[in-house]
């Protein structure tokens, strides 16, 4: 099996990060990245440290990308807006997009900014607490969204991440669980298995990003 690791966690105050990381260990991940406001400093191997930047303003977005790019393993940006969506997928120092269609998904993915996500090697973050936490109706327009989503961004060629919203241990869910509710939109077995394993790995070492530096200077 391949190693799993679940990125954008949201670290519950109350709860140390080493009880986190062994309960993560017990469901099956092999490593997860913890996203906050500021960069804070990691001691254990399998625990990185990343900032989540939420913002409505695109100069205080660079801002922080600028400041904290060097500092941390793993950038999020959340969206939700098409113009913030637009300026987070541009600029190549993003590992992911969370957020992107709205809390309600009604913002659709556009052409050009998933053509900009693949370019700059930024995933895309399907979150699957929307599935677990709705209902009926609301249920059935969260998984046309995400299958029509799904398809878009297959076709241009843009990674898909797979998460849930994580603030504490009893939020986790296995790797096939999570597997297996990606399948109610439409996701592959092996296309859900790389959103989990191949494609966090390749963020959290920035296999991604190679090269992109040399070609901005």
């Amino acid at each position: 099996m391949p190693d799993f690791f679940l990125l954008t966690v949201h670290q519950d105050t109350e709860i140390p990060v080493d009880e986190m990381l062994r309960a993560a260990h017990r469901f099956g991940y092999k490593g997860i990245g913890i996203c906050s406001e500021h960069a804070e400093p990691s001691h254990e191997p399998d625990i990185y440290r990343g900032v989540e930047i939420r913002t409505d303003s695109v100069s205080e977005l660079r801002r922080k990308l600028r400041r904290y790019w060097s500092e941390v393993p793993l950038l999020v940006v959340r969206g939700g807006d098409e113009k913030l969506n637009m300026a987070a997928v541009k600029d190549y120092r993003v590992d992911v997009l969370t957020n992107p269609c709205g809390e309600d998904w009604r913002v659709e993915l556009k052409p050009q900014m998933l053509e900009f996500a693949a370019r700059n090697g930024i995933a895309i973050e399907f979150n699957l607490s929307g599935i677990i936490g709705s209902r009926r109706g609301e249920r059935a327009h969260i998984l046309r969204q995400m299958h029509e989503s799904l398809k878009q961004m297959r076709r241009y060629g843009v990674m898909p991440l797979l998460a849930t919203d994580v603030r504490s241990i009893y939020d986790l869910r296995a790797p096939r669980e999570m597997i297996a509710i990606a399948a109610l939109y439409g996701m592959e077995r092996e296309e859900a298995i790389r959103a989990l394993s191949e494609i966090p790995a390749g963020i959290l070492t920035r296999r991604w990003k190679r090269g992109m530096e040399v070609e901005r200077l």
